[in-house]
């Protein structure tokens, strides 16, 4: 029952993460622009990594990140402690979205641009998703008392 329990609380945000983000991509995709002071929301693919990096791996990127998120599904599962149920499913939903869109656009959506004193990357609700689970994980283990038991 327990395992059940995880995978549930696993399951979860990894599908709604991964639905609205490709929802919010599909604005963009329709044709959804708007160029402000600060910030711009424009389409862009990017064919790298953050910052577009290991653009030159190109097809294979995609492979490589598919096997390390498989990785990590696999040892968060091995864990199989509740506490970092939600953050994983946060993190490979958003994972998987981006690497969905290297199948089917040969590159990930991205369509945030802050350019207010410094250009900054584009980047999407997915790498925020990123962002945010993996602040959670160093949390947790930082914080063991709040992740107790299995």
């Amino acid at each position: 029952m327990e395992r059940a329990r995880f995978f549930a609380v696993l399951l979860l945000p990894l599908v709604g993460v991964f639905i609205v983000d490709q929802n919010i991509k599909q604005i963009f995709l329709d044709g959804y622009r708007y160029f402000g002071e600060c910030i711009d929301l424009t389409l862009v693919f990017n064919k790298g990594v953050a910052f577009s990096m290991f653009a030159f791996l190109e097809e294979n990127l995609k492979y490589i990140q598919l096997l390390l998120v498989s990785g990590v599904f696999l040892y968060i599962f091995y864990l199989g402690k509740l506490c970092y149920a939600l953050p994983s499913g946060i993190l490979l939903g958003a994972a998987l979205s981006n690497i969905y869109d290297r199948f089917v656009h040969e590159g990930v959506v991205d369509m945030v641009y802050w350019h207010c004193g410094f250009d900054f990357a584009v980047f999407n609700f997915a790498d925020v998703m990123i962002d945010f689970a993996v602040v959670w994980f160093l949390v947790l283990n930082f914080k063991p008392n709040l992740c107790k038991g299995k």
